[in-house]
């Protein structure tokens, strides 16, 4: 039987602390996986539906974007710890009636943590905050859908919001997309303008395209893979094993982190005996514990190096590339004491790694959100690109460029044109549709937030994700939302969105991933541009929860009428993905391709035949200058990250396994040597106090100091708890990505709770 949900709060004001661990999966893994399973859904419910994750003719995990092997090729249990934790948080048989809502008013929700609301279970009726109300009361889907069209006809469409995350599928991101433009607004803020913005920009404007060129068999041909600003252990367990199988085929991997990770360092494969008995596979050759910030200087160091030493294709360059003699001139030489001082590394660090650059035949460079929330992170990851673009690991098989996205279905989201800028095939789209599409540039997230605090931005409509807990700047972020005429929350489960409601609020519960949706199914892409169908077979949680897709066409039919057939692409989700087949690039014959067993790739033209989608049809060699951060003397740089008991804002327990850390997430870790150094004790009490050039301070209160082995100068804290520390307007250069990355803190002594 699982057990029931909280009733109070657990006591996490004093974690208990012991020694990290140096190796990931394993028995530990499986267990703890499996012990969320049992403790959310009992036991046979655990085993049927562990069984159907990332299997063809199953459901889609709906935890991160790593692509799955060939189905001829996976194992029964395609999914990790966190895959099935993820799951156990969606398929739990705990429920929230609207009894709930009647006995918690919307002020003892708030203040409750965000582990104890996403304990609760999965959200069964929709439900209505009206003005001035203290509690959400039960609303019937016609009510709530008049809420919405009734308050976006009595405004204009710039005042409206659509924001999304990326766990809706392709269908219903298609469809959001269509719903919020035939209104009239681009206003289409998404999670990527917080994870992996950066990466886009970067990328289109280098190699014409804003998605990673590489495969899932390319990571297992790879010769040398450098894994940079990412902990694959934690965010994207089943990287591992592809790692695992490019290791044993003769690979070297390059760590490149401020803090030592587990999974990186010795991975236990839970699908071989040899994870349980045996010494498992370690699997960096090199670790380089960078400073945070450092990642510029040190590609920039790579690339000089490669350059003097001659490690060139020159072949590549001349044929492929644009722009080599300004970037060989600017790369002449290097500053070596300043990237010495940017990085924390020394010289002969960085001349090993770029050795193992210059030696490979085929490279892939992979990150995530250690690069992308960076102040200067699109300047870093064209230095990336600038590297490979020197060796000539664009199109070749195991070489590329592999930035590793989170959410399941984000970059699908990004492909169905969730965007705040309009995608080329939009004004087609329309043309066909016979709707009038706006051309103005829309608000991303950053800008959303900004639109609301000022009060321009009035109703905020969200598919998925927990905005509130997500974005940076927390107080005023929720008092952003709050100010509001309108909030709409599409959700399965309860989180801090939902108690930081606007002036009315409604909560409309949808289907999960793992849920029968009348025998349909839909699809996602993943991480390196697969396509594949998910298809739940649960039974729904209740019988009031509609799809994504049938609550975006309620809302759609209600505000716009019936001069689009709303109605029929609710029924049919075959006529959805013959509306995408006919408009967006890559997915013609979609219904016969998606059919197939392991679905279809995607197109991508610097990968499959070289070709640069660029103003001059090459890649672009770009040069950028070296910027450090500057930390005044007893300041640290810290980074937000997430525990192992965690994915995005979504809180599973209140231990961090891997890094030692049980019953508490209020914490900071710092070097012994800082400590020291600042004479602060580990496992004291301290406020973590960001500082920002405009002078304005914010405070993060009550963390436990934890002494623990990170690069020297730096710190981490885990988000949400850490976003307080983020002011709204300190983003990086383009991408107006929050900079999560490069928060100068101090810690100021304070009293133990």
């Amino acid at each position: 039987m699982a057990r029931k949900p909280p009733v109070e709060d657990p006591d996490e004001r004093h974690p208990r602390v012991g020694k990290p661990m140096t190796s990931a999966a394993g028995l530990g893994g499986v267990t703890h996986g499996l012990r969320a399973g049992l403790a959310q859904m009992g036991v046979r419910r655990t085993t049927l539906t562990l069984l159907k994750i990332n299997q063809a003719g199953g459901f889609d995990c709906p935890g991160c974007a790593w692509p799955e092997p060939a189905p001829e090729q996976r194992p029964h249990a395609e999914f990790c710890e966190n895959g099935a934790k993820a799951v156990a948080e969606e398929a739990t048989l705990r429920r929230i009636t609207p009894e709930f809502f009647a006995r918690y008013a919307i002020s003892e929700l708030a203040a409750k943590t965000d582990y104890w609301l996403g304990q609760q279970g999965r959200l069964t009726s929709p439900m209505i905050r009206r003005a001035g109300a203290g509690h959400y009361t039960p609303v019937s889907w016609d009510e709530a859908f008049d809420v919405v069209a009734d308050r976006l006809r009595g405004g204009r469409p710039d005042e409206a919001l659509f924001y999304t995350s990326g766990r809706t599928s392709n269908e219903a991101a298609f469809l959001y997309q269509l719903l919020a433009r035939a209104y009239g607004t681009n206003n289409l803020p998404d999670c990527s303008n917080m994870c992996h913005e950066s990466s886009g920009t970067a990328l289109s404007s280098t190699i014409g395209i804003g998605k990673g060129s590489v495969t899932l068999d390319d990571i297992h041909e790879a010769k040398l893979l450098v894994i940079v600003g990412q902990n694959p252990g934690t965010n994207h367990p089943r990287m591992l094993t592809a790692l695992e199988k490019a290791k044993k085929s003769g690979a070297r991997i390059i760590a490149i982190n401020p803090l030592p990770e587990a999974g990186l360092m010795n991975f236990r494969n839970p699908q071989k005996p040899g994870g349980y008995v045996g010494k498992g596979t370690p699997l960096a050759d090199q670790f380089l514990q960078i400073r945070l910030g450092g990642d510029l200087a040190l590609f920039q160091a790579i690339g000089h190096l490669l350059l003097s030493w001659g490690a060139l294709d020159q072949d590549f360059i001349s044929a492929y590339a644009q722009g080599f003699d300004e970037y060989a001139a600017a790369r002449t030489t290097v500053d070596w004491p300043e990237v010495e001082r940017a990085t924390g590394l020394r010289r002969s660090e960085i001349e090993r790694a770029a050795r193992a650059f210059a030696g490979s035949p085929a490279t892939i460079v992979c990150w995530a959100m250690g690069l992308t929330q960076q102040r200067d992170a699109v300047a870093t990851i064209r230095e990336i690109v600038n590297v490979q673009l020197l060796r000539g690991m664009i199109g070749k098989p195991g070489a590329g460029l592999c930035p590793v996205r989170g959410h399941s279905n984000v970059q699908g989201d990004r492909t169905m044109g969730i965007w705040h800028e309009p995608p080329a095939w939009v004004p087609k789209l329309g043309a066909s549709l016979g709707v009038a599409m706006p051309v103005e540039k829309g608000l991303d997230t950053v800008e959303a937030i900004r639109a609301m605090r000022d009060g321009h931005a009035k109703v905020f409509v969200a598919v998925g994700g927990n905005f509130a807990a997500a974005t940076p700047d927390t107080p005023v972020t929720e008092a952003a939302l709050a100010a509001c005429d309108l909030t709409v929350h599409v959700s399965t489960k309860l989180n801090r969105s939902h108690v930081v409601p606007g002036e009315v609020s409604l909560i409309l519960p949808c289907l999960g991933r793992t849920e029968f949706d009348k025998g349909e199914f839909v699809t996602v892409e993943d991480s390196m541009s697969a396509v594949h169908s998910s298809q739940g077979s649960l039974e729904p949680a209740s019988p009031e929860l509609r799809s994504e897709v049938a609550i975006i066409c309620g809302i759609a039919e209600r505000l716009l009428g019936d001069a689009l057939p709303w109605r029929t692409w609710q029924a049919d989700y075959r006529a959805i993905r013959e509306l995408i087949a006919a408009h967006v690039p890559g997915f013609a014959d979609f219904e016969a391709r998606v059919a197939v067993p392991g679905g279809f790739t995607l197109p991508h033209p610097p990968r499959d035949s070289r070709t640069f989608a660029t103003s001059d049809g090459k890649a672009h060699f770009t040069v950028s200058p070296l910027a450090t951060i500057d930390v005044p003397p007893g300041r640290l740089i810290l980074q937000t990250m997430r525990s192992h008991d965690q994915y995005n804002t979504t809180i599973y327990g209140l231990d961090d396994r891997y890094r030692g850390v049980k019953q508490g997430r209020r914490v900071v870790f710092v070097s012994p040597d800082d400590l020291d150094a600042l004479g602060v004790r580990d496992g004291s009490y301290v406020d973590v106090v960001s500082e920002w050039v405009d002078g304005s301070e914010r405070t993060a209160h009550q963390f436990r100091v934890i002494a623990y082995p990170t690069a020297r100068g730096c710190a981490a804290a885990y988000f949400p708890e850490a976003n307080v520390l983020v002011p709204l307007d300190s983003t990086a250069a383009e991408s107006n990505t929050p900079v999560s990355k490069q928060i100068i803190v101090r810690l100021e002594p304070c009293a133990a709770p």
